[in-house]
């Protein structure tokens, strides 16, 4: 029978074009996956939302959307494609490796005055584009500004956002944000202008920027309250006359009395060491056309460049609104305009192998589909569905998801090695059991291979060919392969015998009894060689901590015993009343509320630093309230006194 698919409708689209990874980050209604867009090689950050899960919040997430695809500038993270299922929402965004920018806050305790200045002038710079297009932000804060490859800032999250029908002069009622960085009009519940309240907020965030921790903060929201009403914070003393200066400014109570974003454009403390205003125009218009992607679309594609043009300038922010953005952003980035031609997986539900049921098979064109017989192209590899690989199952638990080898297209002419997928491929050589080209099929008269006992390689006559016994060091993959096929083949005939039997109405149960045994035992055996041939290379890597590089969400301990370190962990979350999974030296961490709602989710790793090599604690931030996350994190690592 078929196999039943159970991923929404519609949501075929987000696996035929894209490889879905790791969770990178979740909150509220949200989880964000990092993926790559098969076509371009590009990564890509894609945000799931549940829709029976948003309910009243579902317009919001409408107007999410609709503000980013009319908004395109530097420093505005930029929407690619949205996929709307049924149940689901996909909205594919740019991949901003560096995290959010409150991370590389508290990571670096504060920032100095020279590198503050860097920042905040890119931020200037997209809230200056963003109210020139009539909107206003409305949740400007460290957690919703991401750091890309470039260690630029990107503006994030626009689901509060407002674009008032008369204008952004126009005056708003809702009180929205976050309380620590809400303006004194919004918690009074007064009516306020968007830009003005955004400038506060830019106020809040530069204080952040300069000493490590807020202006105006407490546990208790209506003393957090007063405070804000009131406008009185302290400055520390290592603050420059200029930056108090401007910070007096920004955070004036009467909202009139405040700087304007234009003013903040060329303002002497924004000016230092630059001698000219921030510019906030956009280098990457809405609707502008690169000819040098639409050629490469067209001719990949097999498209004339006329209606390839006429499909891009739709704008639709479907696949090809996608493939054309990330082209672009490629381009930019002085990488080869080119597109990678992979064939979509194709699914074939009428599979007869247990192995092979419900997979989806990705083969070079044209498709070649695991037959009711299971008569397998060569080449061709099998994966998990792609809506198993995202639900969880056990292959979403890799680091890297299953792609397919192509046979090689012409004989004499070898491949060029991907450089850039080289590490990525070892990882899925250690990962993936990998199936060989089957034997010669049953209908050849003679086998194109002698005799073999037990586990050795075969004898070649040509040369550089191996004689040798298999070792436990030996390339065992091609031998336990065709021992797999043969026994997946001969499993499948027994099931289509036993099933014959059936059919035809059969008195005897002994040779139901016969067929049973065998196919058990058959399925016991299969499941013992994998178990132990397997996994015996995944063991290897995964007996200590992962060896990284170096980042600024790792903090460094004088220590050099991993172990010691995650056993001082472990003793002390129970103290902080935090609860944990442990998966080796990687922790999820959470908290949770009077009522067992989960009200922080955190990821703490034992790692090992490369240079210098020491033991490094890296954390990250999955959901709650970014400052809270900071004190408690700091709470934990300073009593374990690493």
């Amino acid at each position: 029978m078929p196999v039943e698919r159970t991923e929404p409708q519609g949501a075929e689209e987000l696996y035929r074009h894209y490889e879905v990874y790791e969770t990178i980050g979740s909150g509220g209604f949200a989880k964000v996956k990092l993926g790559r867009h098969l076509l371009t090689g590009e990564k890509v950050a894609i945000k799931i939302m549940n829709k029976k899960e948003l309910g009243e919040d579902l317009p919001r997430v409408q107007v999410e959307i609709e503000a980013m695809k009319n908004l395109s500038h530097q420093h505005v993270c930029r929407l690619y494609q949205v996929i709307e299922t049924t149940s689901k929402i996909f909205i594919v965004l740019e991949y901003c490796p560096g995290g959010e920018l409150f991370d590389y806050i508290i990571a670096k305790d504060r920032l100095s005055e020279e590198e503050t200045r860097v920042f905040f002038r890119q931020i200037v710079s997209a809230l200056a584009y963003v109210h020139s297009q009539g909107y206003a932000h409305r949740d400007l804060k460290p957690e919703n500004l991401l750091i890309d490859a470039d260690h630029n800032l990107k503006l994030i999250d626009f689901g509060l956002c407002a674009k008032p029908k008369g204008g952004l002069g126009y005056e708003l009622m809702t009180c929205c944000g976050s309380p620590a960085y809400a303006a004194p009009e919004l918690i009074q519940g007064k009516t306020y202008i968007g830009s003005e309240a955004d400038v506060w907020s830019m106020g809040v965030l530069l204080f952040a920027l300069l000493c490590g921790y807020l202006p105006f903060d407490d546990d208790n929201c209506m003393v957090l309250y007063r405070k804000i009403t009131r406008g009185k914070y302290d400055n520390p003393h290592w603050l420059s006359p200029g930056s108090v200066l401007l910070l007096n400014q920004m955070l004036q109570v009467e909202p009139k009395r405040r700087l304007t974003v234009r003013q903040l454009l060329d303002h002497p403390w924004v000016l230092k060491e630059y001698n000219s205003p921030v510019e906030w125009h956009s280098k990457q218009p809405l609707g502008y056309i690169d000819e040098d992607c639409i050629t490469e679309m067209a001719v990949s594609l097999k498209r004339s460049r006329e209606s390839t043009t006429r499909l891009v300038k739709e704008w639709r922010y479907d696949h090809t609104t996608a493939t054309y953005l990330l082209l672009l952003a490629k381009k930019r980035r002085g990488r080869p305009v080119r597109l990678r031609l992979e064939q979509p997986p194709v699914y074939d539900p009428y599979c007869c192998s247990p192995l092979h049921q419900g997979m989806q098979v990705r083969t070079a064109s044209p498709p070649m589909l695991c037959s009711r017989y299971c008569n397998r192209s060569i080449g061709m590899q099998f994966s998990p569905p792609a809506e198993k690989r995202w639900l969880g199952s056990p292959t979403a638990q890799r680091k890297q998801p299953i792609t397919a080898r192509r046979p090689q297209e012409g004989r004499g002419r070898e491949r060029e090695p991907n450089k850039e997928n080289m590490a990525a491929q070892q990882q899925r050589d250690v990962d993936i059991f990998m199936l060989p080209a089957p034997p010669t099929p049953a209908s050849s008269k003679k086998s194109t291979r002698g005799p073999r006992t037990g586990l050795t390689t075969p004898t070649h006559k040509g040369k550089g060919a191996r004689t040798d016994p298999l070792t436990p060091h030996g390339n065992f993959e091609p031998v336990i392969g065709d021992f797999l096929l043969g026994v997946t083949c001969m499993w499948s005939r027994i099931h289509l015998r036993s099933r014959s039997l059936d059919l035809a109405g059969t008195r005897d149960s002994g040779q139901r009894k016969k067929a049973g045994k065998v196919f058990g035992s058959l399925e016991r055996g299969l499941d013992k060689v994998i178990t132990m041939l397997t996994p015996s290379k995944r063991r290897g890597l995964r007996d200590g901590p992962r060896k990284i590089k170096a980042q600024y969400n790792v903090t460094l301990t004088s220590q050099t015993n991993a172990d010691q370190v995650l056993n001082q962990i472990l003793s002390i979350l129970p103290e902080k009343n935090v609860g944990f999974n442990q998966k080796g030296y990687s922790l999820k961490c959470r908290t949770h509320g009077d009522y067992g709602k989960v009200t922080m989710a955190f990821e703490l790793e034992v790692c090992l630093l490369l240079r210098p090599e020491v033991v490094g604690i890296r954390r990250q931030r999955l959901k709650g309230d970014a400052w809270v996350y900071k004190h408690l994190v700091e709470d934990i690592l300073s009593a374990c006194r690493i």
